[in-house]
């Protein structure tokens, strides 16, 4: 039985190197696997693709990359948080590919199956769809977009077995298990790592037959975006 238990991030990202397309998991803040984040901002990999459906915020997530100028190229959805990101966008010093969200996520999903190419009505008539091939189907016009081609998925989970059966949590179960199955290896890390048998084997998201490195990680910051508060005795109105 192969061992997919790793010591921590350092040993899980040992062998990506610069110029490799990694795909990050993660929706905001919410469900980053902090730690490898972490591992690749202290190995110092330069000139990566990261497939993300956002660029984290200055100081978090992979905005502590664009920081260390470790990415060339971002290919995203949501992009509004980050000053830094927007910075290296407009002086040039980063190639930048918008996608719509729905089409992001399809994309890592056709990865995993194993399709080449996936048809979506989404970026029809728009700037999306230059230089691309579209077809008609039912008198309806389609784009075609490529499946990714990443070497890395970088994912975390909740719990996570030995075996790399994973379960995330509430909304961090985002682009995670899309992208769980779509790396060429997939990393994950987790906030609590049990033994076979323990999980239920109905609550299991990612299969561990996706995983091919997983580990435990410590002290997650879990960080919020925005905390919006009600002032105390205020009531809600309609």
């Amino acid at each position: 039985m192969m061992n997919k238990v790793v010591s921590g991030a350092d040993e899980a990202i040992r062998d990506i190197e610069d110029g490799m397309t990694l795909m990050l998991g993660g929706f905001g803040l919410c469900g980053l696997p902090e730690k490898c984040i972490g591992a690749l901002v202290k190995k110092g990999v330069k000139q990566l693709t990261c497939i993300s459906n956002n660029a984290g915020v200055d100081n978090f997530g992979i905005g502590l990359m664009l920081q260390n100028r470790q990415v060339k190229k971002m290919i995203s959805s949501y992009v509004g948080e980050n000053a830094e990101f927007e910075r290296q966008l407009l002086s040039g010093e980063l190639d930048v590919e918008l996608i719509p969200q729905g089409t992001l996520a399809t994309r890592c999903m056709a990865a995993g199956y194993g399709m080449p190419a996936i048809f979506t009505p989404a970026g029809i008539g728009t700037e999306v769809a230059e230089g691309k091939e579209v077809r008609n189907f039912n008198g309806k016009d389609y784009l075609m977009e490529m499946a990714f081609d990443a070497d890395f998925a970088i994912v975390k989970a909740w719990k996570g077995d030995t075996l790399g059966n994973l379960i995330y949590k509430s909304t961090a179960r985002n682009f995670n298990p899309v992208m769980a199955m779509a790396g060429k290896i997939t990393i994950a890390e987790v906030e609590e790592l049990v033994e076979p048998g323990t999980l239920d084997p109905d609550h299991i998201h990612t299969p561990g037959i996706y995983v091919h490195r997983i580990f435990k990680g410590e002290g997650y910051e879990k960080r919020i975006e925005h905390k919006t508060v009600r002032q105390k005795g205020s009531e809600n109105t309609i």
